[in-house]
Formats: C-alpha cells, structure tokens, sequence
C-alpha cells in the first residue's frame, strides 16, 4: 500500500540497503513538514526499522503515541543532555539499531550542521546513511553508506558529493554542507 501511496503522489524511491545491522542515518536537506509525511512512506515501503530523532516538543499530547509507534526518540534541544553518549549505549545495547538524524536540525537555513550525528557515528562505530528527499526529482531514499575515518573535513567533502544536485521543497532553506568552525564542539 505504502509502494502505491508514493506512486500515486508522484515519487520514486532510491534504496541501497544497509550491509550492516547499525548505521546512523543522515537525512538531508530537511525544508519541509512534508518531508517527515513523504518520509513515513518510504520507511514504511523499505521496511527498515529506522527510528528518527525529534525535538522533544513534537512528543507532547496527542501525537506521543504515535510518534513513538512511528520510531521516534525524543530529544532536549534546549540543553546538553549527553544525547550522542545516549544514543551510542543504545547501539551497543541492540543488534539492530538505525537512527535518522536531520543534521540541520531544523526546517529553516542554518549556516552550518549540528555534529551529532557525525560524533554519534564515531563514537558508536557504525556507518553513516546517506538519506535524502530530492522533490526537483520527486525522489527519495538512501543513496549508501559512508564509513567515518574521523577527518571531519574528509568526510563532510565525501558527504557534500553524495547529496550533489539534491534539492528539499524550499532550496533556499537548505545548510549547506559543513560543521561550525568549532566542528566538533556544537
């Protein structure tokens, strides 16, 4: 049903699936609330059960239920809560474990991406999945799986190629493709 659902609205879905029973998974570019609908779908229609990582704000009544049915974690934003040391015991802790992270962590424009799940990755030892929306393409998926070597610059160059000519519903509200100066501090 999924599979109809996006045929019908127009979209393709581009899958590579994982090798690896754990990845984090990196969704880019997120510019619209249709993006996590759209994503919902292809989810479902990979049946990978990838939970998702949402400001706590989104888990208040009526819609904690269902949030948390649909894999969703819950996450303060508001201050240091030690999400990545989190995140990474509950990769230890599982045999399969994939978390969708925005690195923009907003809709809006940002200057630079939240390090997260970049940190996460390190430090639970998984690979990162590439997920994307393309709506110019009317596309949407999981183009591969990078593994991290810790040279932040390095990676975000092999990143930024992979997501090349991909665009979210609004563009102009898309990051671009870098950590703060600080890297690895945000």
């Amino acid at each position: 049903m999924a599979q109809r659902l996006l045929a019908a609205f127009g979209w393709k879905l581009v899958y590579q699936p994982p090798a690896v029973p754990k990845a984090v998974i990196v969704f880019y570019p997120h510019t619209s609330n249709w993006d996590f609908v759209i994503g919902i779908v292809a989810r479902a229609v990979i049946d990978l059960p990838v939970h998702w990582a949402g400001k706590d704000d989104l888990f208040r009544w009526p819609l904690r239920t269902l949030f948390t049915k649909l894999g969703g974690v819950p996450v303060n934003r508001r201050e240091r809560t030690g999400f990545v040391a989190q995140m990474a015991a509950e990769y230890r802790r599982r045999r399969r474990f994939y978390l969708a992270i925005t690195p923009e962590g907003t809709r809006r424009r940002t200057d630079f991406w939240k390090s997260g799940f970049y940190r996460l990755a390190l430090a639970a030892d998984v690979p990162l999945g590439l997920a994307f929306i393309d709506y110019p393409r009317r596309e949407i998926g999981i183009l591969g799986y990078l593994g991290l070597s810790g040279d932040e610059k390095s990676d975000l160059q092999r990143i930024a190629a992979s997501y090349a000519g991909r665009h979210g519903k609004y563009p102009e509200q898309e990051g671009r493709i870098a950590l703060s100066p600080g890297g690895m501090a945000t």
